[in-house]
Formats: structure tokens, sequence, C-alpha cells
């Protein structure tokens, strides 16, 4: 595990060297205007014979990655986004789990229908899921709760957009349909057949998600609000939060679905960074939580790390 982490870092100094650090986007001949950001931490700690307890080996690592390309031409912007993270904690008690997970990609067109460019009409796109199973370790044997397109989020959204300044924006769509997808083995019984030792049948894994398991999709339709904002707040200290609202006509519009991720970067010198990740998600339809394991819940994630960085074009 120690060669391990060893091998990560220095694949990470390696790319690191090749990476460009001008902060500055690029912008092409073709009105491309490019930036992205990588960096991945790792934390190690050991103990022997410590009387006030601790795990005898751990080993952190996440990393994350962003990357912005956007075009601008007469009354037209094409703006996308790709955000992934993913993080592990190693222990000698309970092995390899998952601290962070995610895909999410925004694109959006605009057409401004002001003078000033403050107002535009077009589109917003978003795709969100993760990479691989997520499983419940309070059970036993573990329980799988979701995975990749386990469930995938895509949302198709024409509406009006309204630019704050150069730092923020209001997104607003009236009629926003929403697929919610669950392709990867969609039932996911613990056991043989879904019939638990007492007799009992499980409940398959989708319908936790509102998700028919024989059609693994649901479609929505409804009004979605987007907002975002991004800024260097002081020299070297960069924040950037985006939070989405959608509510649902076709079943308990009352019920607003929450997506909102926050990311802060402290630049420390050419290499080292420290970030801060903080994502909370409300989705009616997630009934995962509770005693019974099928209530909805506010969903918290949040990650702290000091590691290697690299910014490029």
């Amino acid at each position: 595990m120690r060669k391990l982490s060893l091998t990560l870092v220095v694949i990470t100094l390696t790319f690191s060297l090749f990476a460009q650090t001008n902060t500055a986007p690029t912008t092409s001949k073709k009105g491309w205007s490019t930036e992205g950001l990588f960096s991945f931490n790792v934390g190690q700690g050991g103990s022997r014979n410590w009387a006030a307890g601790s795990e005898r080996f751990s080993l952190q690592l996440a990393a994350y990655f962003n990357y912005q390309a956007n075009r601008q031409w007469r009354k037209n912007i094409w703006e996308n986004s790709l955000d992934l993270s993913y993080a592990l904690i190693n222990t000698n008690t309970t092995g390899f789990r998952k601290t962070d997970d995610k895909i999410d990609y925004v694109s959006m067109f605009r057409h401004s229908i002001t003078k000033k460019g403050k107002l535009g009409i077009g589109a917003w796109f978003n795709v969100r899921t993760q990479f691989h199973d997520g499983y419940d370790y309070t059970e036993s044997p573990k329980r799988r709760i979701s995975g990749l397109m386990a469930p995938g989020y895509l949302t198709l959204a024409p509406g009006f957009d309204r630019r704050i300044k150069k730092s923020a924006s209001l997104f607003v769509s009236p009629a926003a349909p929403r697929l919610i997808l669950f392709t990867n083995r969609p039932y996911s019984f613990n056991y043989q057949g879904g019939v638990k030792p007492d007799g009992s049948e499980e409940i398959p894994l989708s319908w936790h998600y509102n998700v028919d398991p024989e059609r693994k999709v649901r479609f929505e339709l409804g009004a979605l609000v987007s907002v975002k904002f991004k800024k260097e707040i002081v020299k070297n200290v960069a924040y950037s939060t985006r939070a989405d609202f959608f509510s649902n006509y076709l079943d308990d519009p009352q019920n607003i679905d929450i997506f909102w991720t926050n990311v802060a970067h402290l630049k420390v010198n050419r290499w080292l960074i420290v970030n801060y990740n903080f994502d909370l998600i409300y989705d009616d339809d997630v009934k995962l939580f509770g005693p019974d394991r099928n209530k909805a819940a506010t969903q918290l994630r949040s990650q702290l790390g000091v590691g290697f960085a690299a910014k490029f074009k």
C-alpha cells in the first residue's frame, strides 16, 4: 500500500510538470476559452501499541478535476464545465471505502436579447452520476445503494439566463424535462432471488429512487432554477458554487429537489494547494435513510485536503 501511494504521488508530480501553470484562461484562434485544474491529496497515518486508541494503518487518497471550455461569438455564448472527484480511505480494520465520488457535467448555450448582454435565452443541459458502486456498511452483509448511472440524472432545460456582473448568473426554466436513469443493476438484491433468510422479500434498489426496475427510467417535468457564482475572493483564494433547484410538476411539486456544490481553493505556492469541497443534496425521491431505510433526508458531504495541484489549458 505504501508503494501504491508513492506511485500515485510520482504520477501526479509528472503530470504537474507538464501542466501549464498560468492561471489565465487560454483563447484559441477559433474563439474557445479553456481552463482546467487538477489536484491530488494524500494522507497517511499509523500507530503501534497506542494506548489512546488508533488505527494501525490508514491511507487517504483524493483527486479533483475541473475543466471548462467556453466560446463567445457575436451575441452567443456556449459554456461547458466538467467536475470529477473521487476519494478513498483505507484502514487496516475496514479496508477501502469511498469518501467522495462525483461526475457532474453542465453545458449552457445562450443568445443575448439585450444590448449589454445581461439577459439571454437558451438551453441548460446537465448530466450527473458517479464512477462506481456505493455501499451502506451499517448492514451485514454490506448493501449496494448506488452505482454508475444508478442513478443518473439528465436534465435539458430551455429558459432565460441573467448575468449578474461577471461572477454570477441566474438561469430559470419554466418547463424542464428530466430523466432519472437506473440502468445499472436496478434490482441489486443482497440475497439470492431477493428472498431474505426470514422469508421476506427485498425491495429492488431502484424503488428507493422512485424508479421502476423494469422500465429503468423515470420521466419528470418541472421548473428549474440554477444559480452560479465564481470569483477570486482574495489573492490566491478562489471560490465557486452552483445551486440547482427543481420542482417536479407531475409529482409533489411542493417538494423541491436541491443540488448545491461548493469548491474553495487556497493556493499556497506553485504546486501546493488547499482544497475544500462541500456538497448538499435533497431529493424527496431518494428514500434510503431513517431506521427502516425508507425515508428521504438531507445529504451532506465535505472534503478538506492539502496536496499537489496543476492548472492547465
